[in-house]
């Protein structure tokens, strides 16, 4: 029972008495059947799996958001709603922690997606998490990270790095952007001096990380030996709110997510939580 809650202001459905379960195996029979799902499985997954039918009431308008997470690993949970949900047109889902550290925010991705994002994905990226970042209320700006700095050494990690700002050159975003660079160059405002070609008018917000483990060891760092409070990792681009917990996450922390899923930050401008 929560506490000051009134009885009749949750609603509890159980998936096995829901006289929506026919629905929405239908629904998940006809998106699965030419991927080797036969009726009885999807029936048995909307019955027995609560991110499926969770993900289902979502898709047929039946709930407005999904949190979910703390009692399963991320990549079941991802993968479990994957199977009713797509990205958003024109969208690529993607994880993004905020790390609130030293007078300074970043918003660090892809922290739980793609394992190793190639050029195309990496743009894909930086255009997801500089969105959100001005959902946020942020001016963005974007550093590709590397070991490397502009070529320096070189490197094939390096070089997808360089192909995604060539990426997007190409498209011409609305935002600024610069790599591949040394984290400590990307943060560090006196970069100019050393590199007057770089197009960032100071240091940078926004982080893309070569790959997750980059991005989960980082975030983690500053997390438990930096002092920093991370929000996240919270999902972008899925079509409709979908939040994923950590496995063990607090009271505090699945709030966080619930608000998140509640007030998507790529289509609303949130308020600015300081530079």
């Amino acid at each position: 029972r929560l506490v000051g809650v009134p009885e009749d202001a949750i609603t509890i459905v159980n998936a096995r008495l829901s006289e929506r379960n026919s629905d929405y195996a239908d629904f998940l029979y006809k998106r699965l059947q030419r991927q080797g799902y036969l009726r009885r499985d999807v029936q048995r997954l909307v019955n027995n799996d609560r991110n499926v039918f969770s993900a289902c009431m979502v898709k047929l308008g039946d709930a407005d958001g999904i949190v979910t997470g703390t009692t399963r690993s991320y990549d079941a949970a991802l993968r479990d709603v994957k199977l009713v949900l797509d990205a958003a047109p024109d969208q690529r889902v993607i994880g993004m922690s905020i790390a609130l550290a030293k007078n300074r925010t970043l918003f660090i991705a892809d922290t739980n997606v793609t394992e190793f994002p190639d050029s195309d994905a990496l743009a894909d990226i930086a255009i997801e998490a500089a969105a959100a970042a001005k959902g946020f209320g942020f001016t963005p700006r974007v550093a590709f990270l590397s070991y490397s700095t502009f070529g320096n050494p070189a490197g094939e990690r390096s070089q997808k790095l360089q192909e995604a700002v060539d990426a997007l050159d190409k498209l011409g975003v609305d935002f600024e952007y610069e790599g591949e660079m040394n984290v400590d160059v990307a943060l560090d405002p006196s970069h100019r001096f050393l590199y007057p070609f770089s197009r960032l008018s100071g240091p940078a917000n926004v982080l893309v990380m070569p790959a997750i483990h980059s991005a989960s060891i980082a975030t983690k760092l500053l997390r438990v030996g930096g002092g920093a409070t991370v929000i996240g990792p919270m999902l972008l681009g899925f079509e409709l709110p979908v939040q994923i917990a950590r496995l063990g996450a607090s009271v505090s922390e699945i709030t966080t997510l619930a608000a998140l899923a509640a007030y998507d930050p790529e289509k609303h401008e949130v308020g600015v939580m300081g530079e």
